[in-house]
């Protein structure tokens, strides 16, 4: 049963989900519309048919949009319930995350189920009508707009020249018109000093209104062909034409059902087998071709037992079975006893022989291809229907615990992460389709690319955030590398404000020089510049407890003396080193994990020589802790 919670996050969800799938619907149908602006520029399409598109084109992006929707909702959502401390509030009361998410968990089920069920009726239906659409729009006529300067060819059969055009009455100088209506060689030439050009009321003709002008016709047909070339001359005050220009728009009947884009799943998969069979069929006969007919170049000696002649139609037959082997001819001996200019007949129709089946063989492997392409392209779709509806299961639990993490609302961080989280799904997507289209890979394999990507990063982020763990820390990350690098914080000791115990001085000199005795000791007993065996660092791993108990002192020392007044006393303080007593004995603290680095023996070579650099580095720490304790040892003395 649905508890409060429950409803609390659903209707958190639910209303940023209906504002961000129409932005991402929106996103996605100005890409969509890019590609096909120039089929609506300048076609004088009416309102309906411009609306038609854009429901048409909507209906057939909604599966796409519906992920980056999810994707930046629950982004957002969670965002918010991190920012507002209710998610925090929620954890207290010792609710898990993945309690609650999983009302919208379930939620997501059934729209992944909806996007499927969309993706298999609804958009094949309206990318058909989408497709006639945009065939009916590419063969409408342009609309009528003359421009100036330079000839214009959007009426059929006639080249327009209007020199100056007034764009508010709309009446035209200086024209030019070339009417080839009745041919090239009897085209008609009008000059005229104005003019006008409009359409009739029913869009079926255009009303041409001339003055002051001249027409110029030839009389003969076979005008260009003879020198003298006589031709009518008319002048006239005003003249006027009507033009056959249907600009109507008119829905095409265009049959779009073959394409793969069009069907649902039974009728794809009833093209895969038709398209498989007809595969068949093809590379059968191809092969039986090759075999047998223009490209078999037949060989007795090879087959003893058979032989072949060619017939009076150039094809290749059986010979009866011989009784004897036949003898073999050699080509070379009989090629050598022709004539030249035999021989060079011989080469030519050799030549020309390879040529064709060259040919030949290169049309059957592009209709093989082309064949092979519509096969996967229809396998392709199959499973883009299905990893395209999952998208929108994977982008939840991609873009919920993210949200959680960061814990920013509002339209700015989230949105920055999931236009990136979507635009490396896109990329990856894409390069699946292209490799799976190439037939690089399987279809199933391309399209199944991308989800195989992301669902890792979804299952991590859940499990991280349901952890509470500290994925986006940049200290955690920053320490990790420091420790990997061998990078260590240097000390900041200042005077503090207020001080409640002053240091025992005769106690810290003693203690001060016990730690340098030590260090020097250890200095002296061990061979730090020699460089570490291979066997003891990952297979015999011991606790240098003399340079833990020296660091453990060190930091008394250090810990105690900064409660003191003495500045110059501080500003020693900071000379020390900070040591890590196990940087120079293993790479590790577990023993396992040692193995497993000396078995894998490239990266225990690295690690041997990183511990060699850690061994130095000890070596001039213990330097300096000598110098430096000797030092604040006597300051210590005074001071008592």
């Amino acid at each position: 049963m649905l508890k409060r919670l429950d409803i609390f996050i659903l209707k958190n969800f639910f209303t940023l989900f209906l504002g961000t799938f129409v932005i991402s619907l929106f996103v996605v149908m100005m890409q969509f519309l890019w590609k096909y602006i120039d089929d609506l520029v300048g076609k004088g399409l009416g309102i309906d048919v411009i609306a038609q598109f854009f429901f048409y084109a909507a209906e057939t992006l909604v599966p796409m949009a519906l992920p980056l929707a999810i994707l930046l909702a629950a982004l957002i959502s969670f965002g918010n319930l991190g920012e507002r401390l209710e998610l925090l509030a929620i954890k207290a009361a010792g609710i898990s995350l993945w309690r609650t998410l999983r009302p919208l968990a379930l939620l997501m089920v059934l729209l992944t189920g909806w996007s499927f069920y969309f993706q298999d009726i609804v958009a094949p239906a309206a990318q058909h009508k989408l497709m006639q659409l945009l065939y009916s729009m590419r063969q409408k006529s342009p609309e009528l707009d003359i421009p100036e300067g330079v000839f214009y060819d959007g009426v059929e059969g006639m080249n327009l020249f209007v020199q100056k055009k007034n764009k508010e009455t709309g009446v035209l100088y200086g024209v030019i018109i070339y009417n080839m209506r009745d041919g090239v060689n009897n085209a008609h030439i009008i000059l005229a000093d104005s003019g006008k050009l409009e359409t009739s009321a029913d869009k079926q003709h255009l009303l041409l209104h001339l003055w002051q002008g001249e027409q110029f016709e030839n009389l003969n047909s076979n005008a260009l062909a003879t020198k003298e070339v006589p031709y009518r001359r008319e002048s006239f005050v005003q003249k006027h034409f009507i033009i056959d220009f249907n600009q109507n728009f008119e829905m095409s009947d265009a049959d779009f059902s073959n394409s793969e884009r069009t069907k649902d799943i039974v009728h794809l998969q009833t093209s895969i087998d038709s398209l498989t069979q007809v595969v068949d069929s093809v590379s059968r006969s191809f092969s039986t071709d090759m075999q047998h007919g223009t490209l078999f170049v037949p060989n007795s000696a090879n087959n003893p037992g058979e032989a072949y002649e060619l017939a009076d139609d150039n094809t290749v037959v059986k010979k009866p079975k011989a009784t004897a082997p036949p003898k073999e001819i050699d080509i070379d001996s009989v090629f050598a006893h022709m004539t030249p200019s035999h021989q060079i007949a011989a080469m030519q129709r050799a030549q020309n022989k390879a040529t064709l089946a060259a040919i030949d063989m290169q049309y059957r492997a592009d209709v093989m291809e082309s064949y092979a392409k519509e096969l996967r392209l229809h396998r392709i779709q199959i499973w883009q229907k299905i990893t395209l509806a999952l998208a929108c299961l994977v982008f939840f639990f991609i873009g919920a615990p993210l949200g959680a993490i960061i814990r920013k609302g509002g339209l700015g961080m989230p949105v920055v992460v999931a236009v990136i989280i979507f635009i490396f799904y896109y990329i990856v997507n894409s390069l699946g389709y292209n490799l799976a289209y190439g037939g690089t890979i399987p279809p199933w394999l391309g399209m199944w690319f991308s989800t195989a990507v992301l669902a890792p990063l979804g299952v991590f982020l859940t499990v991280k955030s349901n952890n509470d763990s500290v994925v986006f820390n940049i200290d955690a990350y920053t320490n990790f590398f420091r420790r990997l690098w061998g990078i260590r914080t240097k000390r900041h000791i200042v005077r503090k404000e207020v001080i409640i115990n002053d240091p025992q001085y005769a106690q810290m000199a003693t203690m001060l020089q016990q730690v340098a005795d030590q260090a020097r000791e250890y200095r002296n007993t061990h061979n730090l510049r020699r460089f570490p065996h291979y066997v003891n660092v990952f297979f015999r791993v011991k606790r240098d407890e003399q340079i833990e108990q020296i660091s453990q002192q060190l930091e008394y020392c250090v810990d105690s003396l900064s409660n003191s007044k003495d500045r110059h006393i501080l500003r020693e303080l900071n000379a020390f080193p900070v040591l890590d007593p196990h940087a120079h004995t293993a790479p590790f603290h577990d023993m396992r994990w040692n193995r497993v680095a000396g078995i894998l023996f490239p990266i225990g070579i690295i690690l041997v020589f990183r511990m060699a650099r850690f061994r130095n580095r000890l070596r001039r720490d213990l330097r300096q802790i000598v110098t430096t304790a000797e030092k604040i040892s006597e300051m210590c003395k005074k001071m008592d």
